[in-house]
Protein backbone atom coordinates (compact mmCIF):
# COMPACT_ATOMS: atom_id res chain seq x y z
CA UNK A 1 0.00 0.00 0.00
CA UNK A 2 1.25 3.00 -1.23
CA UNK A 3 0.59 6.47 0.58
CA UNK A 4 1.20 10.15 -0.70
CA UNK A 5 1.23 13.88 1.02
CA UNK A 6 1.59 16.95 -1.37
CA UNK A 7 2.64 20.12 -1.10
CA UNK A 8 4.04 23.22 -2.44
CA UNK A 9 0.60 24.36 -3.89
CA UNK A 10 -0.18 28.01 -3.57
CA UNK A 11 -1.05 31.55 -5.47
CA UNK A 12 0.90 32.63 -8.33
CA UNK A 13 0.44 35.08 -11.14
CA UNK A 14 0.44 34.20 -14.83
CA UNK A 15 3.53 33.36 -16.54
CA UNK A 16 5.24 32.24 -12.93
CA UNK A 17 6.52 29.41 -11.45
CA UNK A 18 5.29 26.67 -8.65
CA UNK A 19 7.08 23.59 -7.47
CA UNK A 20 4.99 20.74 -6.27
CA UNK A 21 5.90 17.82 -3.91
CA UNK A 22 4.55 14.62 -3.46
CA UNK A 23 6.17 12.31 -0.55
CA UNK A 24 5.56 8.81 -0.98
CA UNK A 25 6.10 5.97 1.09
CA UNK A 26 4.99 2.82 1.90
CA UNK A 27 5.73 -0.77 0.02
CA UNK A 28 6.63 -1.08 -3.69
CA UNK A 29 7.37 2.74 -3.90
CA UNK A 30 10.13 1.76 -6.08
CA UNK A 31 8.35 -0.25 -9.26
CA UNK A 32 5.24 1.79 -9.89
CA UNK A 33 4.89 4.78 -11.87
CA UNK A 34 3.99 7.98 -10.06
CA UNK A 35 2.55 10.48 -11.28
CA UNK A 36 0.34 14.13 -11.34
CA UNK A 37 -3.56 15.26 -12.11
CA UNK A 38 -5.44 17.56 -11.29
CA UNK A 39 -9.13 18.77 -10.93
CA UNK A 40 -10.48 22.09 -11.57
CA UNK A 41 -13.73 22.61 -9.98
CA UNK A 42 -16.90 21.29 -11.64
CA UNK A 43 -14.26 19.52 -14.08
CA UNK A 44 -13.40 15.94 -14.66
CA UNK A 45 -9.80 14.82 -13.54
CA UNK A 46 -7.06 15.67 -16.26
CA UNK A 47 -4.13 13.86 -16.51
CA UNK A 48 -0.97 16.00 -16.09
CA UNK A 49 2.31 13.91 -16.00
CA UNK A 50 3.99 10.73 -14.60
CA UNK A 51 7.84 9.30 -14.37
CA UNK A 52 8.69 5.60 -14.39
CA UNK A 53 11.06 5.10 -11.08
CA UNK A 54 12.66 2.16 -12.94
CA UNK A 55 14.25 3.20 -16.21
CA UNK A 56 13.53 7.42 -15.33
CA UNK A 57 10.97 7.58 -18.64
CA UNK A 58 8.70 10.87 -18.25
CA UNK A 59 5.37 11.66 -20.02
CA UNK A 60 3.41 14.93 -20.24
CA UNK A 61 -0.25 15.86 -21.91
CA UNK A 62 -0.22 18.28 -24.14
CA UNK A 63 -1.76 21.04 -22.21
CA UNK A 64 1.75 20.89 -20.24
CA UNK A 65 4.36 19.86 -22.27
CA UNK A 66 7.69 22.08 -22.58
CA UNK A 67 6.10 24.18 -19.27
CA UNK A 68 5.74 21.45 -16.45
CA UNK A 69 8.53 19.19 -15.55
CA UNK A 70 8.48 15.98 -13.59
CA UNK A 71 11.49 14.48 -11.22
CA UNK A 72 11.77 12.18 -8.45
CA UNK A 73 14.34 12.07 -5.98
CA UNK A 74 14.91 8.35 -4.97
CA UNK A 75 16.62 9.50 -1.73
CA UNK A 76 13.77 11.32 -0.22
CA UNK A 77 11.24 9.24 -2.00
CA UNK A 78 10.32 12.38 -3.28
CA UNK A 79 8.48 13.03 -6.75
CA UNK A 80 8.24 16.85 -7.69
CA UNK A 81 6.40 18.77 -10.87
CA UNK A 82 8.07 22.02 -11.48
CA UNK A 83 5.53 24.20 -12.83
CA UNK A 84 6.76 27.16 -15.13
CA UNK A 85 5.24 29.50 -17.49
CA UNK A 86 1.78 28.61 -15.76
CA UNK A 87 -1.38 29.92 -16.99
CA UNK A 88 -4.91 30.34 -15.38
CA UNK A 89 -6.05 27.40 -16.81
CA UNK A 90 -3.55 25.22 -14.96
CA UNK A 91 -5.89 25.85 -11.61
CA UNK A 92 -6.67 22.80 -9.95
CA UNK A 93 -6.29 20.75 -7.18
CA UNK A 94 -3.24 18.73 -7.86
CA UNK A 95 -2.89 15.42 -6.97
CA UNK A 96 -0.16 12.63 -7.23
CA UNK A 97 -0.60 8.98 -7.13
CA UNK A 98 0.46 5.49 -8.54
CA UNK A 99 -0.68 4.00 -11.43
CA UNK A 100 0.11 2.93 -15.11
CA UNK A 101 1.35 5.86 -16.89
CA UNK A 102 -1.47 5.51 -19.86
CA UNK A 103 -3.65 5.24 -17.32
CA UNK A 104 -3.06 8.72 -15.32
CA UNK A 105 -2.85 10.74 -18.64
CA UNK A 106 -5.82 9.45 -20.21
CA UNK A 107 -7.89 7.73 -17.44
CA UNK A 108 -7.36 9.46 -14.09
CA UNK A 109 -10.62 8.66 -12.67
CA UNK A 110 -9.52 5.75 -12.58
CA UNK A 111 -6.85 6.19 -10.54
CA UNK A 112 -7.15 5.12 -6.85
CA UNK A 113 -3.68 5.49 -5.10
CA UNK A 114 -3.62 9.16 -4.55
CA UNK A 115 -2.83 11.72 -1.85
CA UNK A 116 -5.41 14.46 -0.82
CA UNK A 117 -4.13 17.25 -3.14
CA UNK A 118 -2.52 20.42 -3.23
CA UNK A 119 -4.23 23.64 -4.69
CA UNK A 120 -2.77 25.47 -6.99
CA UNK A 121 -4.84 29.38 -8.45
CA UNK A 122 -3.30 30.81 -11.08
CA UNK A 123 -4.66 34.27 -10.87
CA UNK A 124 -3.37 37.93 -11.14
Amino acid sequence: QLQFVESGGGLVQPGGSLRLSCQVSGSHKDVWPIGWFRQAPGKEREGVSCIRPTDGTTRYSDSVKGRFTISIDDAKKTVYLQMNDVKPEDTGAYYCGAEECWIILTRPHLVTSAGQGTQVTVSA
